[in-house]
């Protein structure tokens, strides 16, 4: 595992390693070695250290270049049998060591290969473990590189450090090599763990028992020395935050070490030969417990005149305790020496060498640096964090080098001089993200408008930074334009405004409104894309609207109007809205708002609207309705715009009143193309109506007319109107051109009126006959009785070649009639319809009839009429000439009457007459399925036993035999004697199948196919003996086997064995076996098996011969079978053998083919126990651990059953029998001792976990709860919360509770057993992560009654998830609100009715008018009336002037005013009475204090009252109480005021004037649409408003 990230290194198989991102759920990386793997880890943040067999690699996990492990060193021989257990590599990764382990001589030796990657050489140690490590020596320039290691021999134990890449600067180190000490009783104990403290400088030493060793490593001295563990410690690692270790043992325990700084000083000081470690300890780990000895140093050392020495001392105090301000007066007093470095320079030089300076030494290094000009000193030193920071060593800098001063004050985080100085510099992007990184926030408004004065472009990116900053914007967004708008920054005010309101929220409605009003006052351009940009949705639309307005942005005000008249006023406007866009504007108005500017557009200026008006009302035709758009159209009598309005919309409607309208007008209008397109293309339009329409207008074209009547079979009424009116033409016109298809109906309209005949052939004879439907023709024709009229037309029809089936069935109708030869015609003509033709002759002839049927194969219709008219022999021959099974079904159907006579027919002349075998043998099966068995054998054997061309017909011979087997089964043998050809096999077959064993017998015995014979003996006759005896006379090996497998079916196993070894037939051993087996015939069995193994090897046949041997007890011959070549089933034989209680035979079988699972469980029959553990560890089954460890159980053999139980508890699905089993058998501590044991295997799970917890909870509760803190997370939760809750472990129970995410049942837990469970800080911890808010309100009550000191700060914990409202009610309701006052004013903030109420109660009753007055004037959300009403009445007088402030927000002037004369309060009275704005209330006030005599409150009236104070009223108080003076303040404000809007009004009234005058204008006759009345007649040539004709799609005759 990775040292702080989830990332796992794992290895497969051996080679494989693969490397997973646990936190993405992703493999990083994975590769394959040439090598096993035995040693891997990770040394450093990104490198895995692989150690193979052979060689080490490095591996390096995120370098996506590195795909394969790349190789450092081979191993050394002397790791070579060694067991990896550790792979150390320095931190500059020069240096490696190998660490392995080996069984030598009964002991542990350690082995070790330190590997230098510059010089590529190893060097082998004998040692145990090692580390790398580096100090700092005094008075060394650099670190010296250090590598320990640790050993234990035969003869003693040493922990030796070496140096290693000597550094030439730095003085030598001296090898080191001290003696471990190993109690007598650790003989066998050896160094496992060696890790360094870079702190401390102390070396970790653990043992394997459990000890743990600590030396310095500078001297080698041991400071310490313990035993922390009784179990091995296996694996160790430094920990960073304490600097020491930590390690975890085989119990699974995690140990940490570290030094304790609080005594250690003092702890080596303990021992006066420690002295000097202790002193540099303190020195380089800044530990207590050594401040005297430094202090008494540095005081002997100055007072001696040793300052460099003293110096030295002072910077290398632990803690800096020495570093001081006095330290450095003290020093700077010093005199320099001549030729040399001043002390307090050479202190300062110390200190940079070995670290960085506080603040007093930064501030008096840098002041002489900063005289001397050398402040690129002060920014290395500040590079290398030597310097400490401060705003007094910033203030220094500041004049010299202000960006070095900016890094020293961000350095030293003060914020209000880093924002300065970035503003000094220009550094204006980065003042934000500073202020935000550290939570600083200056006055942005004044800097912005500092910023913007100096750098204007800058000024407006900042403001955007800063309106738009994470978690809401840091300056007034108003303040902002204010200062953009005051330097005349429009375009950067727009700019910054469309970036802040860009979310376009509700509450930036007054700010979008700004905007949008400076631009229409300085950029309308910019408004309109603005507005057309559709950016904002909640500024003042009717304000803006106006100013649009104002601006001639017509179209930008309408959209945002929603006043009707402004509405109007504009829409009329159309010379300055484009056509597109007032289309686009009306789909948002509403019906009624569209048609009431339809129609004052067309009011106001018809002529400049209507083609507008006209497009408009195509285009929501469907909203507004065809209905009231036709209305207001007709209302100002514009023709031309109804039928263009309704030539927009009548191709799309489905109203029927459109279509017409439309009709009607295009007819008026004489657009007869128009007229005749409607007519024929739309569907919508009422076709009576329309008819009588065209009837009246008299067209001079009729076509319109013709197609209504046409599409709507007006024909006959069509018919008449033309004849009627001599429109012969139209006739003509109307078959020809428009429906030829309507001919029929015409001719009969034209014969219904006596037209005369001449003019129908003519009109006949001028329309093409492919367009005509004849059979319509003929029909309308022949109704009324003059078909012959047709003959010209149809033969001239004909003549033309022509194919049409009807031509040929009229003149065939006309030639029957007229008996011009029709049997000739029917049966040489193929074209007419047989079955209409002769429907039409069976009244007339039904020869010719059967004529017509014959050739269509209407096979009932002959029938029928062959029936009627007594023609049955022409119905056999035809019946036998169709060859139709189903139709000679249906003649043969005993319901058929006529069924004899046709029969006879059939064998008198049809069948004699015929010459295909086919067609008779269909009319043969015919009979059969019809159940005619005596006419078909009469009709058979006078075609077969006499000579015929059908005698030696095969088919025609089964077919006899089959008759006579089912209907004279005397015959069949008479047949079978006589008869060859026949099928003996299906003959046989169907002989047996009816119950004639002989004649099938006789059949096979005829054909010498003795097997067939001898089964049928067998099976049907069933005469085994009669069987054998025929095997006897014909001794054949097939009959024998057919005897023996019927012998062996009749159980007469003795006599079947026999006869198969006499067939020698072993085919049938699977049968044979299991018979024999059942009868007990094992001796015949063995036998059998013996032949049949001559010539087999199956395995059944030696499973059966293994068993046989078992079943009889020959043990022995069954071994020598065993041992020699058989492909027996040994398994099955001993399943078998167990299975019947042959347990010793069974113990053979399984320990020769070496089943340990089945063997166990036969040798637990036997009772030897200790062999059916052994054959069970062997065998490693779950069914046979189960099977040993029940048998263990109960015969108490607990050690045995343990061993059992450990491998049943790994498999989940069997830990919970076996855990009953325990528990029903009373082996409860067994069963935990089990448990327990089983929590140490590698695949420990969780129902172990849970089990084992369970079990605690019944039978230890004590240990409940220590096993809960170790292994929570590995118990199923639900399971031992259940188990906690049986056994009333209540702490337990809400342990759980917190650890499965469920603070509900938590929090109930401790509440309902406060007692036991209940814990402040826990519960609060709790109560905050619940789901369920009824909780709140419940732990609240529990508080009250329980804890109610702690109430407040439970309260607070749950401010945010509770509702005020119903808390407030909660204590108010038990009387207790004092007790939350301070929750109630902390939560005020929300202005809760409650709440609010509350408080005021609270106030009231505490008599705090001053928190009561901020209260009821911060939050409104209370009822003032009853609040004011309790104040009025209360003694104090702030109550009441609270109550007259309440009044008067509320509007109850008088009230207020009341109260405050009541009390003598004249200034609130007075600003009430201003408020309100009302005359009435002012005046009588303005009386009051006149009467009164208070004039200084009157002079206060008029002033502040002024706009509600009528003149004639001050005039009067003025005149009658003699105030003229106090008044004429007053007199000449408003005098000049009057003569101010006297002179604006009369300049209004003279630009009105003006304006009239230039608008007035002649209105021409023009038409309103183009140059004529007619938009038809100006067409779009050269007028920009003339409306194109539409086509009428039909092209003219």
């Amino acid at each position: 595992m990775h040292w702080n990230r989830l990332i796992i290194a794992l290895k497969a198989q051996s080679r494989t390693l693969q490397i997973f991102d646990l936190g993405t759920k992703s493999k990083l990386k994975s590769t394959t070695m040439n090598e096993d793997v035995v040693f891997w880890k990770f040394f450093n943040e990104n490198t895995l250290g692989l150690v193979t067999d052979t060689s080490v690699y490095h591996w390096n996990i995120f370098d996506q270049t590195q795909a394969q492990p790349v190789k450092v060193f081979e191993r050394n021989a002397n790791l070579a049998n060694c067991q990896i257990i550790n792979y150390r590599v320095s931190e500059d990764e020069k240096w490696m060591a190998v660490v392995g382990i080996s069984q030598v001589q009964g002991r542990v030796q350690g082995a070790m290969q330190l590997y230098s990657k510059e010089r590529g050489i190893s060097q082998a140690i004998e040692g145990h473990a090692a580390s790398f490590a580096t100090i700092r020596l005094e008075g060394a320039p650099a670190d010296t590189k250090l590598f320990t290691f640790a050993v234990r021999t035969a003869t003693g134990a040493k922990l030796h450090v070496v140096e290693v890449d000597h550094n030439p600067a730095n003085p030598a180190f001296p090898k080191k090599a001290v003696d471990v000490y190993f109690p007598p009783e650790a003989t066998n104990d050896f160094p496992v763990a060696l890790q360094v403290s870079q702190k401390y400088n102390v070396a970790y030493l653990v043992t394997k028992y459990g000890f743990i060793h600590l030396y310095d490593l500078e001297t080698g001295t041991c400071i310490f020395m313990n035993r922390i563990s009784s179990e091995t410690i296996f694996v160790t690692t430094p920990d960073s935050s304490s600097e020491g270790i930590v390690g975890v043992n085989r119990k699974g325990q995690v140990l940490s070490v570290t030094v304790d700084e609080n005594t250690i000083i003092p702890y080596l000081l303990s021992n006066p030969a420690n002295g000097e470690l202790a002193y540099k300890l303190a020195s380089r780990a800044g530990l207590g417990g050594a401040d005297d000895l430094y202090q008494q140093r540095f005081e002997g050392l100055f007072s001696s005149g040793q300052y460099t020495e003293a110096a030295k001392i002072a910077a290398n105090s632990p803690r800096g305790f020495l570093r001081t301000q006095s330290t450095i007066d003290r020093l700077k007093s010093l005199p320099q020496q001549q030729g040399q470095m001043s002390v307090i320079l050479q202190y300062f030089s110390s200190l940079l060498d070995k670290g960085s300076l506080n603040q007093y030494e930064t501030l008096e290094l840098a002041r002489p640096v900063l005289a001397q000009n050398r402040k690129h000193l002060l920014e290395k030193w500040l590079g290398e964090n030597k310097l400490h920071c401060s705003e007094q060593l910033g203030d220094a800098v500041r004049p010299h080098d202000i960006n070095l001063a900016l890094q020293i004050y961000q350095k030293a985080n003060v914020p209000q001089k880093v924002v300065a100085c970035m503003a000094e510099t220009g550094q204006f992007e980065g003042i934000l993200p500073y202020a935000q990184q550290t939570g600083y926030r200056p006055d942005f408004t004044q800097l912005l408008q500092h910023i913007v004065r100096i750098n204007p472009d800058k000024g407006a990116e900042f403001a955007t930074s800063l309106a738009k900053a994470d978690g809401g914007a840091l300056v007034d967004i108003e303040k902002v334009v204010d200062i953009f708008q005051s330097q005349a920054m429009y375009q950067a005010a727009t700019s910054f405004l469309l970036d802040v309101l860009s979310n376009n929220q509700p509450e930036q409605a007054h700010l979008q409104t700004k905007l949008l009003e400076m631009n229409l006052m300085h950029a309308p351009q910019v408004a309109d894309a603005i507005l057309g940009n559709d950016m904002f949705s909640y500024f003042d639309k009717a304000r803006i609207a106006t100013l649009c307005e104002q601006a001639g942005l017509i179209a930008r005000a309408l959209e945002l109007s929603e006043d009707s008249t402004a509405i109007k006023r504009m829409i009329v406007q159309t010379d300055k809205l484009p056509e597109e866009w007032i289309l686009t504007y009306f789909g948002r108005l509403s019906v009624e708002q569209s048609l009431d500017c339809l129609n004052e557009m067309l009011s106001k200026n018809i002529r400049g609207t209507l083609q507008t008006v006209i497009r408009i009302a195509q285009k929501f035709s469907d909203l507004l309705g065809p209905t009231n758009i036709i209305d207001l159209l007709e209302k100002y009598r514009t023709a031309e715009g109804l039928y263009y309005y309704l030539g927009g919309i009548v191709n799309v409607s489905e109203d029927k009143d459109v279509h017409f309208k439309y009709i009607e007008a295009a007819t008026k209008m004489q657009q007869l193309n128009e007229v005749e397109r409607i007519c024929r293309e739309s569907n919508h339009y009422d076709p009576e109506k329309v008819k009588n329409f065209l009837k009246e207008a008299k067209l001079t074209e009729q076509l319109p007319l013709i197609i209504v009547c046409d599409r709507f079979n007006f024909i006959h009424e069509l018919v008449l109107y033309l004849y009627q009116n001599q429109q012969f033409k139209s006739i003509e016109v109307y078959v020809q051109r428009v429906n030829p298809a309507r001919t029929p109906g015409v001719v009969a309209g034209l014969l219904d009126v006596d037209c005369d005949e001449k003019i129908i052939k003519d009109l006949l004879a001028s329309v093409s006959p492919e367009s005509i439907p004849i059979d319509e023709l003929v029909s309308e024709v022949e109704s009324r009785n003059r078909l012959k009229i047709l003959l010209p037309f149809l033969e001239s029809t004909l003549a033309a070649g022509t194919t049409q089936q009807a031509v040929f069935n009229a003149i065939c109708k006309v030639y029957i009639d007229s008996n011009n030869d029709p049997q000739k015609f029917l049966q040489e003509n193929d074209q007419y319809d047989p079955l209409t033709i002769g429907k039409y002759c069976e009244k007339r002839d039904p020869k010719l009839a059967c004529i017509a049927y014959t050739k269509g194969q209407n096979d009932l219709e002959l029938i029928s009429i062959t029936n009627e008219n007594g023609m049955f022999r022409d119905q056999a021959r035809y019946l036998l000439e169709r060859a139709d099974a189903e139709i000679w079904s249906y003649v043969l159907n005993p319901e058929n009457v006529h069924r004899r006579s046709l029969v006879d027919q059939v064998v008198a002349t049809a069948v004699p007459e015929a010459q295909e075998p086919e067609k008779v043998s269909i009319a043969v099966k015919s009979f059969m399925d019809n159940d005619l068995p005596a006419e078909l054998i009469e009709l058979l054997e006078k075609i077969i036993l006499q000579p015929s061309t059908f005698s030696d017909n095969s088919i025609l011979q089964n077919l006899l035999i089959l008759t006579a087997i089912k209907t004279d089964k005397a015959k069949v043998m008479d047949y079978i004697q006589q008869l060859e050809a026949y099928d003996p096999d299906d003959m046989a077959e169907n002989c047996t199948q009816a119950g004639m064993s002989e004649e099938a017998f006789e059949i096979y015995k005829k054909q010498n196919n003795h097997i067939a014979a001898a089964g049928v003996l067998v099976d049907h006759v069933v005469s085994i003996d009669r069987a054998h005896e025929y095997a006897e006379r014909v001794d054949l090996p097939e009959v024998w086997s057919r005897v023996a497998k019927a012998q062996i079916d009749g159980l007469r196993v003795p006599d079947g064995i026999d006869s198969y070894i006499r067939a020698g037939d072993p085919s049938n051993y699977n049968e044979v076996i299991e018979i024999a087996t059942h009868a007990g015939k094992d001796e015949e069995l063995i036998k059998f098996l013996h032949m049949a193994r001559k010539t087999l090897r199956e395995p059944p046949i030696d499973t059966a011969l293994a068993f046989c041997y078992a079943r009889t007890n020959q043990l022995s011959e069954m071994e020598s079978f065993l041992r020699g070549t058989n492909v027996a089933d040994v398994e099955a034989s001993g399943d078998k053998a167990s299975a019947e209680g042959f347990h010793e035979a069974a113990k053979i079988f399984y320990s020769s083919i070496s089943n340990w699972a089945k063997l166990a469980t036969t040798l637990v029959h036997l009772q030897q126990y200790q062999e059916a553990v052994e054959c069970a560890r062997k065998a490693n089954s779950t069914k046979v651990w189960k099977q040993v460890n029940e048998v263990c159980v109960s015969n108490k053999e607990f050690k045995l059953a343990q061993i059992c139980g450990l491998n049943l508890i790994v498999h989940a699905e069997e830990l919970q029998d076996l855990v009953r089993q325990y528990e029903w058998n009373g082996y409860f501590d067994e069963l935990i001792a089990l448990l327990e044991a089983g929590l140490g295997l590698e695949r420990a799970h969780m129902g172990m976990f849970t089990e084992l917890g369970i079990a605690l909870s019944k039978y230890h509760p004590e240990r409940v709860m220590e096993h809960l803190r170790l292994f929570w997370s590995r118990i199923n939760i639900p399971k031992m919360i259940r188990g906690c809750e049986d056994a009333h472990l209540w702490p337990e129970l809400v342990f759980l509770y917190q650890h499965y995410d469920e603070p509900d049942n938590a929090a109930l837990a401790m509440m309902e057993r406060a007692a036991d469970a209940w814990e402040h800080h826990s519960f609060k911890d709790i109560i905050v992560k619940v789901a369920n808010l009824e909780i709140y309100y419940r732990a609240l009550n529990f508080y009250l009654q329980e804890q109610p000191t702690l109430l407040t700060d439970l309260l607070q914990a749950l401010t945010p998830r509770i509702d005020v409202n119903r808390v407030v009610k909660m204590f108010e309701k038990s009387d207790n609100i004092p007790l939350v006052k301070p929750f109630l004013l902390a939560v005020q903030g929300q202005n809760k009715r409650a709440v609010n109420n509350a408080i005021n109660d609270l106030m009231i009753e505490e008599e705090d008018h001053k928190t009561l007055r901020t209260s009821v004037e911060s939050y409104d959300n209370y009822d003032p009336m009853e609040l004011a009403q309790r104040l009025e009445k209360k003694e104090l007088i702030f109550f009441r002037q609270i109550a007259a402030s309440i009044y008067r927000k509320n509007k109850r002037w008088e009230k207020s005013i009341a109260l405050s004369k009541q009390d003598k309060l004249f200034k609130d009275a007075i600003e009430t009475a201003a408020a309100s704005g009302k005359k009435d209330v002012v005046e009588e006030l303005l009386r009051y204090f006149v009467d009164i005599g208070s004039r200084e409150c009157y002079v206060g009236m008029l002033y502040a009252c002024y706009d509600l104070i009528s003149l004639d009223v001050v005039m009067e108080i003025s005149w009658r109480h003699g105030l003229n003076d106090f008044t004429m303040p007053f007199m000449i404000n408003f005098m000049s005021q009057q003569a101010a809007t006297i002179e604006t009004l009369r300049k209004d009234n003279e630009e009105r004037k003006a304006k009239e005058q230039s608008q007035q204008k002649d209105e021409d006759n023009t038409p309103i649409l183009g140059g004529s009345r007619l938009m038809l007649t100006q067409g779009p040539v050269g007028q920009s408003n003339g409306i194109a004709a539409q086509p009428t799609g039909y092209r003219g005759f």
